[in-house]
């Protein structure tokens, strides 16, 4: 038998989801409240490089509810409640960036991927991270068909990151990093059309579209709308993840053949990193320090050419008081 819902779950879906009726005065008054907060929780767990201050502000966020609201409204061919929560999902995400980057204003240093894990985690989106938002979004919207397993919506909520890269955008734009704040925004975007994505499918296979009239050719026409932006979103991620790839591999070859150029002469490696087209290789040992033509050569002997090495060499001493 094919699974569907019934007008009593509707009425409850759009009770959940949308802000009309009576109550949408006080759904609006909360959704301003609740956002505002969180933003100011995630752009202070992100400049204290706070996982549990992060994790929190994605608790309190109240943008999963338009956002949902919107696959709702697609699926039922309402227009106004779908352009409703399509004005609060964007002025939302504008007053987090906002948010984000008067915090930024109040940080004494940059907030930037080089020093911070939790903005270099957003930045650098992947398409393992829009597999990852198409999950979630899948067990987001089934949560809100079946009432059974609604208590899932907080791990959902953890899941999904919404605020914290609208977080890091204004951060990173207050710090100077045009190119970062991109990443994070590239992210926000992935994971907005993951849910919409999923939640248009979740809602046709439950049948949701059947209770308004002409609504399953207005959901067709959305989710292709969709499905079209989830393509042109994985293009970058499947760019970034290939550059990431790369950037590892080579950082990992470099490495390698560093510590063997490095133990020669008792010294070590502390850290390789890139840095714009760049490799950094950070080195310590006592003097005499080795040769940098050396390493060069080692290099260029394993086939590691075509990009520059700087290399870092840090003279350490022990003295016996």
């Amino acid at each position: 038998m094919a699974i569907s819902i019934t007008a009593k779950d509707l009425a409850r879906m759009r009770g959940q989801l949308f802000f009309e009726g009576d109550e949408q005065r006080s759904k609006l008054t909360r959704f301003w409240l609740l956002l505002p907060l969180s933003a100011v929780i995630a752009s202070a767990g992100v400049v204290g490089d706070s996982t549990a201050t992060v994790i929190g502000a994605m608790i309190v966020a109240p943008l999963m509810t338009p956002i949902l609201g919107i696959a709702l409204a697609a699926a039922l061919a309402d227009r106004p409640n779908l352009l409703r929560c399509l004005a609060l999902v964007v002025l939302g995400a504008c007053a987090v960036i906002a948010i984000g980057y008067v915090v930024g204003l109040l940080t004494s240093n940059p907030v930037l991927a080089a020093d911070n894990t939790q903005v270099a985690g957003r930045v650098s989106p992947k398409v393992v991270d829009l597999v990852a938002a198409l999950a979630t979004g899948a067990v987001g919207a089934v949560a809100l068909c079946r009432s059974d397993i609604s208590d899932t919506l907080p791990g959902v909520a953890i899941a999904i990151s919404l605020v914290p890269p609208l977080a890091v955008v204004g951060l990173t734009l207050e710090s100077g990093s045009t190119s970062e704040a991109a990443g994070a925004l590239l992210l926000f975007t992935a994971n907005v059309t993951a849910i919409l994505a999923m939640g248009i499918a979740v809602m046709a296979i439950y049948r949701v579209p059947s209770h308004a009239p002409a609504g399953r050719r207005t959901a067709l026409h959305v989710a292709e709308v969709v499905a079209a932006m989830v393509v042109l979103v994985a293009v970058p991620l499947v760019a970034t993840s290939t550059q990431v790839s790369t950037t590892e591999r080579r950082e990992r070859d470099v490495r390698s053949v560093a510590s063997d150029w490095a133990d020669d002469s008792g010294w070590e490696v502390v850290s390789v990193s890139t840095q714009g087209s760049t490799i950094v290789v950070r080195t310590s040992g006592r003097l005499p320090a080795p040769a940098p033509s050396s390493l060069r050569s080692a290099l260029d002997a394993e086939g590691l050419t075509g990009f520059d090495v700087d290399l870092e060499q840090i003279p350490s001493t022990t003295t016996h008081l």
